[in-house]
């Protein structure tokens, strides 16, 4: 087999190897990265390829927005060098480079330390979690308590109304992808709570990372949860109560702004559960996903 099948295969191995370590047992693959893999040989080299069932679609009977059971995530681990090169990382040709860029990208994430001060107060960098090969991302601001604690986004209480949103269109969290534009915590100094909107340079410095996962995700739709998303992907400082629901352009890529869960949370008003449900239907339907009656009228009065 050529050296460059070589690295990408012992990079993918390797990334496996450590997720292993972690106590991760399951990894969603999309069936078309399944095919991809099984019908592209390197070399004429060829390998079984266990296909394992998709999870169940969530049922979406009663999207109740609220709080759910506190998920876990196994914590990653710091490490390691990048062992590919850029230009397998930014342009990979096929389903394994994809995996193995994916895999040294997030390695080279977790060894960040452009930010001392980010980096000496985190436990954990938070890189993201879904699939890779997900047409629907999102993508919120940083971590906060529980994400830095859990090292995975979106698991605190504005995560788990995220979950709850995410199911109510019939997705599961394994079948999306979330990120955040910072992966670290911002720091909190003198304070034993509560969070902080990261600073303009902060976003600068760690945003590289967010641009380079949606190159190599390339989802259809990106959904921009509250107003430091849309200000970190797309450089806009107006208000999110006046871009949420117009669609903007991320790089090509439809981008639909609307609310961080987090505000759901404080303000719990019918009128505002409404106006995100229907900025996910226009998500939802530019990914042509079928939509019932049901889902239409979700959060109308009665």
């Amino acid at each position: 087999m050529p050296a460059p099948y070589n690295e990408l295969l012992g990079a993918t191995i390797q990334h496996l190897e450590n997720l292993k370590a972690r106590g991760v047992r399951h990894v969603a693959v999309a069936p078309e990265t399944l095919r991809a893999l099984a019908q592209s040989p390197i070399s004429n080299f060829q390998f079984p390829i266990a296909k394992t069932p998709a999870p169940p679609v969530a049922k979406t009977e009663t999207p109740v927005f609220a709080p759910a059971k506190k998920l876990t995530a196994p914590v990653p681990s710091e490490a390691a060098s990048n062992p590919l090169p850029q230009s397998a990382i930014r342009n990979p040709q096929s389903a394994m480079e994809k995996i193995a860029a994916f895999a040294a990208l997030r390695e080279r994430a977790l060894a960040c330390v452009k930010c001392p001060h980010l980096a000496s107060s985190r436990k954990h960098v938070v890189f993201g979690v879904g699939s890779i090969d997900a047409q629907l991302m999102f993508v919120g601001e940083a971590p906060g308590a529980d994400e830095d604690e859990q090292g995975e986004p979106f698991v605190g209480k504005a995560g788990q109304l995220l979950t709850k949103i995410i199911q109510a269109t019939g997705l599961t969290r394994a079948d999306v992808y979330i990120a955040n534009i910072l992966k670290c915590r911002p720091d909190t100094p003198g304070q034993s709570a509560g969070n902080r909107k990261p600073t303009p340079e902060e976003m600068q410095t760690c945003i590289p990372f967010l641009h380079e996962q949606i190159d190599l995700i390339r989802p259809k739709v990106i959904v921009a949860l509250g107003a430091t998303a849309v200000e970190g992907l797309l450089g806009k400082t107006v208000g999110i109560t006046k871009l949420r629901g117009n669609w903007q352009t991320y790089r090509g890529t439809p981008l639909m702004p609307t609310y961080h869960p987090a505000y759901l949370l404080r303000n719990q008003a019918m009128s505002e559960k409404r106006r995100v449900w229907e900025d996910m239907l226009a998500a939802m339907e530019k990914l042509a996903m079928p939509i019932s009656e049901k889902q239409r009228n979700y959060f109308l009065k009665a």
